[in-house]
């Protein structure tokens, strides 16, 4: 099963396909929003609202752990996910959409783990899986890499914090996709994003920031998004065999100890 992540503009998409059913899952970390399960290009996709529906939830409130734990749960393998971002580069405009290939993490206090009682190392040189951003970028057109910085919001970022960002070699910033990342590896399960840029960061904007403006452009590009998704879907292989699906092993420090003569 296919995993989609996303929020408002994306909704939609559960109409292109053969309903099968929606549910709201209990997990150890709360219980998720309504899932909806459908049938597309012979694959079954279970879509999950991020901030649940209505945008109830405010980026540093969603339940990540939640979230990933319960697409596992309905045997998701695969997660595509959809994130509005500001641009830190003149050179990418709003509208435009990027498929990150690596992060840095400005949260502050979220969950970021399922490992609070195991000591657990995962890698993370490549966060995001390789053959779901192919699948993205050829299905849009997208810039293919750049680096996701994730701040906690919900306020939009500083401009001295921009500056920061940009000097670190920050390509888009946004409050969703982390620890979406690390919790989708940690269960071993395929995680890629593709990002929509919905404004100029602060300082680099030549207006004040409203969340006005993200939703508009959510509204102007919200078909060609649901075309990408679609098309990514149907790229995507029936049997992942990429590395994300053993990201475990060699991670446990106690399993590994256990090995030691």
């Amino acid at each position: 099963m296919i995993g989609l992540i996303g929020g408002t503009g994306v909704y939609e998409i559960v109409e292109h396909g053969r309903i099968i059913g929606r549910e709201s899952l209990e997990t150890p970390y709360g219980r998720t929003p309504e899932i909806s399960v459908f049938r597309l290009h012979d694959r079954d996709v279970a879509f999950m609202p991020r901030h649940s529906r209505g945008h109830e939830s405010p980026p540093h409130m969603v339940n990540y752990r939640a979230n990933i734990w319960g697409l596992k749960k309905l045997g998701v393998r695969q997660i595509l996910a959809t994130n509005a971002v500001g641009s830190l580069e003149e050179s990418i405009g709003p509208g435009e959409f990027v498929v990150p290939d690596d992060f840095l993490d400005f949260t502050k206090n979220r969950p970021s783990t399922f490992y609070d009682e195991r000591t657990v190392h995962v890698d993370m040189t490549e966060p995001y899986c390789r053959d779901l951003r192919s699948a993205l970028v050829e299905s849009s057109g997208a810039v293919d890499g750049g680096v996701y910085v994730c701040t906690e919001g919900p306020r939009f970022e500083t401009a001295a914090e921009i500056r920061m960002f940009r000097s670190l070699g920050g390509t888009v910033v946004g409050m969703t996709g982390i620890p979406e990342a690390v919790l989708a590896r940690e269960l071993e399960m395929c995680y890629a994003s593709i990002c929509l840029v919905s404004n100029y960061a602060a300082s680099i904007s030549p207006s004040k920031l409203t969340i006005t403006e993200v939703f508009e452009v959510m509204e102007e590009r919200r078909e060609d998004l649901i075309d990408t998704l679609e098309g990514a879907i149907s790229r995507l292989p029936q049997n992942p065999a990429c590395s994300c699906q053993s990201a475990l092993s060699g991670a446990d420090v106690n399993e590994n100890m256990e090995e030691c003569p």
